[in-house]
């Protein structure tokens, strides 16, 4: 917020509403579009955990050979496509069409793949790769023999990387500039973290629900469960392209959509390898894809392990499904605080730098507890210290890893989304959009499909996700130190574009900068 801004604000509607009156139809139609995208993204989330590491003959070792076999590929192949029709289409066409991709996906699996499951599913083979291959390639069989599943999996997690990243904030970051950033995007999450409160009530209440005979749809509450939750999907979809479909018309009346940005759109024409061709260039992009590269290869190494123990107290679908609704509803309750008492000020006193590293920090002390004491829990010292609370040391473990990833996925929907975004905002136009489309529609897949490599390497060798639980605990520790090198770099050259308002065109060879200027943005 700049300072003639905070002076026309009053103390608490600086503190909590920092919107002029004449940005509402703006503002208030962003929160919404965000709102709904997180809603349906972490509806997603939990069902997709629930149907893949409770299918049968799976788990938790499914995951990492979905991440590396089935969502990267498809990750590489989305990009193709957003890039194919970014160069031919304007970005508001590119929205509407990337949107009907996913919501017809989820319509076609939930009426047509997962009632004829067990025709699709090819499990006399499958059987047949369990009795000749090795135990460690149980994921793999488990993703190859429940591929709708696996496909549900892959469209759920592109749904954050397509919708929420490429097309959401790239649209935001067009219409928005450092200034009203600053204002905007504390609210703005505070929206996605109310949606992720919502999603994880009506994930529990959904998988709770009794058996209701009269609709005719499955044979069980977990089945039915996924019909509720595919119309659900569905409707804030619907929703969503309506109320983008009203802001782009608004802002082509007020001005903002001008003829640059038309030209822009015809000027720019993308390819999957110059996106990547754009990295190589700037030190400055490079910086944001190791910072978003590590997160995901951290929170991946950790969630494994984690979904392991739930999968193992909880094996019912009903059941994981209702407890990972329980920690999605936590993560919203803890996001949603933070956004309202803390982001928003933090990032308004507070260098880039500083705000960044909150995250990292978080991620690192909240993973090392929790993978100490798995590694331990049988210890003389552990034991007993997870009878203090009345729980056995598996229960004790799951309730450390659950902590770990609330409080990790709270830092995430708060400062790290947020910083992540204001540092594209430097950024010329081409740049932001050719950079921004390498980073989170590859970097945050190569990132996540990295973890799981780490995974699936360990599993070959060691079988179990157990036995590979000390050296994942090691990687771990080697990629958090390489986060913070990232940040603490690419905070010095954010802070020396922004005190000098100027702007990073990697087209052209970056600017020679003075000695950072460390201020209280």
């Amino acid at each position: 917020m700049s300072l003639d801004s905070k002076a026309e604000f009053s103390k608490w509607r600086a503190f909590f509403w920092p919107i002029y009156r004449w940005e509402l139809k703006k503002f208030l139609s962003m929160l919404g579009m965000f709102f709904l995208i997180a809603l349906n993204y972490n509806v997603l989330r939990t069902f997709k955990d629930s149907m893949v590491v409770t299918a049968p003959q799976a788990g938790a070792e499914a995951i990492p050979f979905i991440k590396v076999w089935a969502i990267l590929p498809s990750a590489l192949l989305l990009t193709f496509i957003f890039t194919r029709l970014a160069n031919r289409f304007h970005r508001e066409k590119v929205f509407y069409v990337m949107m009907c991709i996913f919501l017809a996906f989820f319509f076609i699996f939930a009426f047509v793949l997962y009632p004829l499951r067990d025709l699709l599913h090819p499990n006399q083979f499958a059987d047949q790769l369990q009795s000749i291959l090795p135990q460690g390639f149980k994921g793999l069989i488990a993703m190859f023999r429940n591929w709708t599943f696996t496909l549900f999996y892959v469209m759920s997690e592109l749904w954050s990387t397509a919708i929420m990243s490429v097309l959401f904030w790239g649209f935001a970051n067009e219409v928005t500039s450092v200034t009203e950033a600053r204002r905007y995007y504390g609210l703005l999450m505070i929206g996605a973290n109310v949606a992720s409160i919502f999603a994880g009530q009506m994930s529990y209440y959904l998988s709770t629900l009794p058996f209701i005979p009269n609709i005719p749809y499955g044979s069980s509450k977990w089945e039915q469960s996924i019909c509720f939750m595919t119309c659900i999907v569905l409707a804030s979809g619907v929703i969503t392209i309506a109320i983008f479909r009203s802001l782009n018309h608004h802002l082509a009346i007020s001005g903002e959509k001008t003829n640059k940005e038309a030209k822009k759109a015809e000027k720019i024409k993308l390819s999957l390898r110059k996106n990547f061709a754009y990295l190589a260039k700037s030190k400055y992009l490079i910086c944001i894809a190791l910072i978003v590269l590590t997160y995901n290869v951290a929170i991946n190494l950790i969630e494994v392990v984690w979904k392991n123990q739930i999968n193992a107290l909880y094996p019912d679908s009903s059941d994981f499904q209702a407890y990972m609704g329980q920690v999605t509803t936590q993560i919203g309750i803890v996001a949603t605080l933070a956004s309202i008492f803390v982001v928003g000020n933090v990032m308004r006193c507070f260098s880039w730098t500083t705000n960044a590293m909150i995250p990292v920090v978080t991620m690192f002390v909240t993973g090392a507890g929790f993978f100490i004491f798995v590694m331990f829990q049988n210890s003389p010292i552990m034991s007993p210290l997870a009878a203090l609370v009345g729980l056995s040391p598996a229960a004790f473990g799951l309730m450390l890893g659950s902590m770990q990833n609330i409080f990790a996925r709270s830092c995430k929907y708060t400062f790290f989304d947020a910083t992540k975004e204001l540092a594209f905002i430097p950024l010329s136009d081409e740049s932001k959009l050719k950079g921004k489309a390498a980073i989170d529609g590859v970097g945050s897949r190569l990132g996540k499909s990295g973890g799981s490599v780490i995974h699936q390497s360990l599993l070959l060798f060691c079988s179990t996700v157990a036995a590979s639980t000390p050296y994942v605990a090691a990687i771990f520790l080697a990629i958090s130190l390489i986060w913070m090198f990232a940040v603490i770099s690419l905070g010095k050259k954010f802070d020396q574009l922004t005190a000098k308002n100027e702007t990073l065109d990697v087209t052209e060879s970056e600017p020679v900068l003075e000695t950072p200027v460390f201020t209280k943005n």
